[in-house]
């Protein structure tokens, strides 16, 4: 049976952190996405609304990379927080809204997402909103940074201690995750990405099919036995409208191109976890890139100008 989100907590799970980035700041996101109004549009979509505070690990050392990972150990710390916090709320039967930090912790995120969905024999659909397609290793990062890696982690190609948080190794197999608004990949890294079975919405391909064939596409096959998990990274967004990131790249989603993106996710009804990372409130202007991604969070939760019948 399909239960609406509506009918759902929402259980809301800080994680201050950027050790996993190049730029600090992000560890700032959980308390802006806050101040920006998040608990409260939740309960306006009509979910019960639970902050749990944020998760408390290592600060960032912001030292350089060893054997082509920045940070490893505090990485691999503040991951094994998140699996847990977010695998706790998902066998509690609530949804787990991770506020970040940086998207690194996409790892123990999804990881508990992916061990959640196993116990209880569902399938997963992982819908990654990013500039980046995050699909680096030590072996051909640029910078070290693990913020870039997360997606490779999850497919199995990493260190041990962060590639095995789901209890089976890879975490999620490429050809459930769909990267939607695509448009930096490094050269190692496209070379990989096109090797794999990842679904890759790149801004050309949005730009010539248009949102709504895209989505479309990203979003069947779905059906009541399938777990559907977001993982929004804000740089997704052109940043024009969305400049508190850390890694901006010109040429992403407008705004009305996000909100088709949300609107057509939430049409599912079956979004049953969510990540928002790498809001850099260092970065930003009075905190409109928090406002704007509570917004769109908004619409990804069933908001929208008339009211629409739910899609089967």
């Amino acid at each position: 049976m399909s239960v609406s989100p509506s009918e759902l907590t929402a259980v809301l799970i800080g994680a201050p952190t950027d050790v996993g980035a190049g730029s600090r700041g992000s560890s700032m996101g959980p308390e802006a996405l806050r101040v920006a109004g998040i608990a409260q549009m939740l309960a306006r979509r009509g979910l019960a609304v639970r902050d749990v505070g944020n998760l408390h690990g290592p600060g960032n050392p912001w030292l350089p990379p060893e054997d082509g990972y920045r940070h490893l150990q505090e990485v691999v710390a503040w991951n094994q927080l998140t699996h847990d916090a977010v695998y706790e709320v998902l066998q509690a039967g609530e949804l787990p809204v991770l506020l970040g930090g940086d998207h690194s912790l996409g790892i123990g995120s999804i990881s508990a997402v992916a061990r959640h969905c196993a116990e209880a024999g569902r399938k997963l659909r992982v819908l990654w909103l990013d500039a980046h397609a995050d699909f680096n290793t030590s072996a051909i990062t640029p910078t070290g940074n693990i913020h870039g890696m997360p997606m490779a982690c999850l497919c199995g190609d990493g260190p041990a201690e962060l590639i095995s948080m789901a209890g089976r190794v890879p975490a999620i197999e490429s050809s459930w995750v769909r990267q939607i608004g695509i448009r930096s990949v490094d050269e190692g890294e496209r070379q990989r990405v096109r090797a794999t079975r990842l679904g890759v919405y790149d801004m050309r391909h949005l730009d010539e099919a248009g949102m709504r064939a895209v989505m479309e596409s990203a979003l069947a096959g779905l059906d009541d036995d399938t777990h559907l998990h977001v993982s929004f990274d804000v740089d997704f967004l052109d940043p024009e409208i969305a400049p508190g990131v850390g890694t901006t790249v010109p040429g992403g989603p407008t705004y009305r191109e996000a909100q088709l993106c949300m609107e057509m996710i939430a049409d599912t009804g079956r979004v049953r976890s969510l990540d928002i990372v790498e809001l850099n409130p260092a970065l930003d202007v009075r905190n409109r890139t928090a406002e704007v991604a509570v917004e769109l969070v908004e619409s990804l939760f069933g908001k929208s100008t008339l009211i629409r019948e739910r899609k089967s």
